[in-house]
This record gives structure tokens, C-alpha cells and sequence, in this order.
């Protein structure tokens, strides 16, 4: 065991386990004692009230020293997305960098908000639009990226001037305990506090007075249910939930690094990425093509412990998880999907009873079946064949979800068309579904609810808005 936060006097603990060898103890964590939630709460209050008045420019840069720490300590904290979560070391610590840097663009962006000059309809008035600090915000952190994820939402609240209570996944938690020790000497205490609690207790933290938002990723389903809590304390939320991410491959001059980026946008973390790409609609005549492209790729994995500098995927994140991942895949078969790679669990090389899972292909999937429309969050692509770009568009936008979506294509036409059809939320063009630092990130549809993260929208979380009118004889 490498990972103990257990307060004194905590009676529950929650136990995470190394998801490639799961006989491997990880780590313990204190859950929050009944009763204990509004405790946090009015810690988060009373802190918030000091670090709101430290002037927003100089919020930014105790921020930025905050990143500079963080840095210091991405190796420790990649080890510990590994060991908890299971992928590849080297993503781990591209995963915590990454948050590290969009951190540094929301820096930027304390300059920039406090507030902005509007037109008066009245002489010997002038009008200001001021933005102000949110409050307390409770973010809800998923497995899938243990750093990157708690980085993204805890550095914008920081930012404009808030306190955040952080509720990690039962699974991953040693990363945001890592991040809540280094940010400890930097900030007022109890501004940045992790609670250890289930489901049923994080719905009533959300609806507890004394929250004033809440910033949630996860999957649809539980979504509903942080959306549901927050609109009975009239709170405003940010939902970053699923995909069924869509590739189109219409034409390319070079098929073989468009299937490069496809397979490294599919197969990151295993799959287990909202924006991976889970669906590749091809036009007919390159349909052979890419299948065996995607075939030859995916069984090139190298399946093993993500300390491993050999491995290149690893376990998925649980056993629950991967149960659904079998299961859904299975079903795609019976639904008459062939799969041409993978398709089953598999054994990695010193890992016992690790949650494997063999990187998969499915050809001759239908596009309103589980392949074709359900998210299988998994090492799992599957491929629908279109006639023409009017069917391929059809397809794209016909399931609930809207996220992210790709095209592969050398005509400008289709291009253009792509990018005012396509019904997501980020839009890609000739590579992969891996966004920048410092743009808008999020959904539509079913895929999210709210601002999105990332770039100045992000002050709409995070501040409130106030019109002032300044009056003079």
C-alpha cells in the first residue's frame, strides 16, 4: 500500500486497488462521518470570505505557484494515476502536465474578468458589468483522469476567487489527495477540501445551503442525479458527461496517418475517455481499407502494467466496468457485428486477474445498434459504412450524445458542411479528438449541460454577474 489519508477518528474507509494486479492493495481513504458534510461546508464559507478579498491578478499568480509545485511533483502524481487507474505511466504524467497547463491559461484570465464597460441609455450614468466570486463549489471527479480532471476544475474556481469541496472517484482518489497536500501551505485553510463520501451523500452536499454550484463529470445517468440535486438548492451546474465519438472518413491523401490519429484518439486511457473516438463511419470504397488499417493497429498493443515501459494499454479501471465493457460488446456481436480484432477479456503477462480488455474492431455495424449508438467506454471501435456524405452526416448526429466528432476529408465542401452539421460540441478536422489548452471543452445533446470548461467561458461557473450604474450631478 503506497497512498493512507485516514483522519483520526474515521470509522469508514474506502480501499483502491492496483486495477492490473487487483490482489494489490493501493491505497485508504477517510470517508466524511455522517453529519460531517456541513462541516465542510462552513470551512469552505469561512475561507472563501478571506481569499475572495486578495485581489484577482494576485489570485492568479499564488495559482500559478501552485502549478509550479505541481510540476515538481508530476512524477509522484502520475505514479499515483497509474497505480490507481491503470494507464500507461507516460499518459499519466502527460494527463497531469496537461491540467497543469490549462491552469496556467485560467491564471491568465484572473486579469481579464473582473469586469467590462457597457453604454448608458442616460446621460451622468455610466454603466459597468462586474463579475464576482461564485462561492463554495463542490466538483465531482471521475476515474478516468484522477489529475487532469480535479486540475480542470479546481484552478478556475481558485482563480475567480472560490472555494471548492471535491468529491473523487471511490476508485482514484490519490491524486486530488496528492493535489490538496501541495496546495495546503499556498492557500487558506480549508479553501480546497476532499470529501470521501458516496453517491447518496454527494447528492446532499449539492442540495446542502452554503453550496452556491457544482461542477460534475461523469456519465449521463449520474448527471441526471447531480442535475436533479442542484435545481432542488436552485444551484447552477457544469455537466460534462458521455460520447459516442465519430470519425468520418470520406477521402484522404494519407489514409495511413489518418488512421494513426483515429487508433490514438480511440485507444488513450484504454478507451476510457469521453472524447475517444468510438465510431468510425467510412465511405464504401475505402471501407476495407481502413478495417484492416484499424485491425493491424489495434493488434499491435502491447497489453501489460502500466509501470511497464513496454506496455502500451493498460488494464480497464475496475471490475465492474469491465464486466459492462464485455457485456456490451458481447451484445454488439449477437447484433450481427463481426468482430475482426480483439472482441474478449484478455490475460496480460505477469498481471493476475488484472481487467483486461483486447483492443476490438467491429465491422458491419448498424448504426442504431449497442455498437453503433450505446458508449461502451472501452478499447472498442466500431465501424459503420456510408454511401455518401449525406448518410454519413445522418449517422453522425443520430444518437443522444454530442460531444466531439472528426473528419477526414480534402474538400473544402465537405469541410464546410461538417463544421455547421455536425451536432457536437468540439469539431475536428483531419486529426484526432484531442483538445487544446485554452479552448472551450464540452458537449451538447445529452453530452453536457452548462458553460463549457477551459477558456473564458469558464468565468460563467465560476463568478456571478452584476450590473452596476454609477450616477454623478
Amino acid at each position: 500500500m503506497q497512498y493512507e489519508f485516514v483522519a483520526q477518528g474515521s470509522n469508514d474507509v474506502w480501499r483502491t486497488f492496483n486495477p492490473a494486479r487487483p490482489s494489490e492493495e493501493v491505497g485508504r481513504y477517510g470517508v466524511v462521518p455522517p453529519g460531517g458534510l456541513a462541516a465542510l461546508v462552513e470551512r469552505a464559507r469561512s475561507a472563501q470570505a478571506e481569499w475572495a478579498r486578495v485581489p484577482d491578478v494576485e489570485r492568479g499568480l499564488v495559482v500559478g505557484r501552485f502549478l509550479d509545485a505541481v510540476t515538481e511533483h508530476a512524477d509522484r502524481i502520475a505514479e499515483a494515476v497509474t497505480a490507481e487507474q491503470g494507464k500507461i505511466l507516460a499518459e499519466a504524467k502527460a494527463e497531469t502536465l496537461k491540467g497543469v497547463a490549462e491552469g496556467r491559461f485560467m491564471c491568465g484570465e484572473a486579469a481579464r474578468v473582473g469586469g467590462s464597460a457597457a453604454g448608458s441609455a442616460r446621460p451622468q450614468v455610466r454603466n459597468l458589468i462586474l463579475r464576482r466570486p461564485r462561492g463554495v463549489v463542490v466538483a465531482i471527479c471521475p476515474w478516468n483522469f484522477p489529475a487532469m480532471t480535479p486540475l480542470r476544475k479546481l484552478c478556475p474556481a481558485l482563480v475567480f476567487g472560490n472555494a471548492m469541496i471535491m468529491k473523487p472517484s471511490q476508485f482514484t482518489p490519490a491524486a486530488a489527495f496528492l493535489l490538496a497536500e501541495i496546495a495546503r501551505p499556498l492557500f487558506p485553510n480549508d479553501l480546497f477540501q476532499i470529501a470521501v463520501c458516496g453517491g447518496a451523500q454527494a447528492g446532499e452536499l449539492i442540495a446542502m445551503d452554503g453550496v452556491d454550484a457544482v461542477s460534475f463529470t461523469g456519465s449521463v445517468e449520474t448527471g441526471r442525479k447531480v442535475y436533479a440535486a442542484a435545481a432542488s438548492n436552485l444551484i447552477p451546474v457544469q455537466l460534462e458527461l458521455g460520447g459516442k465519438n465519430a470519425a468520418v472518413v470520406n477521402d484522404s491523401d494519407d489514409l495511413d496517418g489518418c488512421l494513426d490519429a483515429i487508433t490514438g484518439a480511440a485507444l488513450m486511457t484504454a478507451g476510457q475517455r469521453c472524447t475517444a473516438i468510438s465510431r468510425v463511419l467510412v465511405r464504401d470504397e475505402l471501407g476495407d481499407a481502413v478495417v484492416e488499417g484499424l485491425a493491424e493497429r489495434t493488434q499491435a498493443v502491447r497489453l501489460g502494467d502500466g509501470m511497464h515501459p513496454q506496455t502500451t494499454m493498460g488494464p480497464l479501471c475496475n471490475e465492474p466496468h469491465l464486466r459492462s465493457v464485455e457485456a456490451m460488446t458481447a451484445r454488439a456481436i449477437e447484433e450481427g457485428a463481426k468482430a475482426v480484432a480483439g472482441g474478449a477479456a484478455a490475460v496480460a503477462e505477469d498481471c493476475e486477474g488484472g481487467y483486461f480488455y483486447q483492443p476490438t474492431v467491429l465491422d458491419g455495424v448498424a448504426p442504431q445498434s449497442t455498437g453503433g449508438c450505446e458508449e461502451i467506454f472501452g478499447p472498442v471501435i466500431s465501424v459503420i459504412r456510408y454511401r455518401d456524405f449525406d448518410e454519413a452526416m445522418e449517422i453522425l448526429n443520430g444518437t443522444p450524445f454530442g460531444l466531439t466528432s472528426c473528419l477526414f476529408s480534402d474538400s473544402n465542401r465537405l469541410v464546410q458542411r461538417f463544421l455547421n452539421e455536425s451536432r457536437n460540441g468540439m469539431l475536428h478536422v483531419n486529426h484526432g479528438s484531442v483538445p487544446d489548452i485554452n479552448m472551450p471543452f464540452g458537449g451538447i445533446k445529452h453530452s453536457g449541460v452548462g458553460p463549457y470548461s477551459v477558456g473564458a467561458s469558464a468565468s460563467q461557473v465560476y463568478t456571478t454577474e452584476h450590473a452596476a450604474y454609477i450616477g454623478w450631478n
